[in-house]
């Protein structure tokens, strides 16, 4: 809870400076550890955090468990999970409208709709939902960096993620996640700009 409050201070600071209060007005922060061996965590739109006990292991330091919880906050004030939803019924809505023109048979509407699935999935909310991951992950830098935590710890702690799936990934062109080498060289790029707002407690 601790942390928490200091990355919950640090998303105050910066959105208010940013010119975004609006963003997270009406959040009200709520942080709560989930006895699970799920390695997850997430954050609701509104302020509610949840940290799974299984991903502690993975996180191992305060920073590890920061990197987590600014990363799961990004998403939330980052709207992401509007931004999925609207995807998701625009292609479905796509989805509808050329199948009634291609094809009047069910058997050939479902068919139509399996092939239009997949092409949605990779062609429209997956590089949407791996383009948000990126945001999130410098975002997230940014507000562990602001509450005190050195972002640099970042990268151990994907690394240890890494680690945890053994190499058995979904290639990066059909996962939500940019591939774990991607991941970290994208925030190891950005770790300079995230350092600016890195000051020791």
């Amino acid at each position: 809870k601790e942390i928490g409050a200091k990355i919950a201070n640090a998303v105050s600071t910066f959105m208010n400076q940013n010119g975004y209060t609006d963003q997270i007005s009406g959040y009200n922060w709520e942080f709560n550890l989930i006895e699970s061996k799920e390695v997850n965590a997430w954050c609701m739109p509104g302020g509610k955090v949840a940290v799974y006990t299984g991903i502690l292991p993975v996180t191992l330091t305060d920073a590890g468990l920061a990197t987590v919880m600014g990363h799961e906050i990004a998403h939330a004030v980052a709207k992401h999970s509007n931004e999925r939803y609207s995807n998701q019924m625009i292609a479905q809505g796509l989805g509808s409208i050329l199948g009634g023109a291609v094809t009047k048979s069910q058997a050939g509407m479902n068919v139509f709709n399996q092939v239009f699935g997949i092409g949605a999935q990779a062609g429209v909310l997956l590089p949407n939902s791996r383009k948000q991951e990126s945001e999130a992950d410098r975002l997230g830098l940014t507000f562990m960096a602001m509450a005190g935590y050195d972002p640099a710890r970042a990268v151990d702690f994907w690394q240890r993620m890494s680690a945890q799936g053994n190499g058995q990934a979904p290639p990066e062109f059909l996962s939500t996640h940019p591939a774990d080498a991607t991941r970290i060289a994208d925030i190891k790029k950005y770790l300079p700009e995230a350092s600016k707002y890195y000051r020791t407690r």
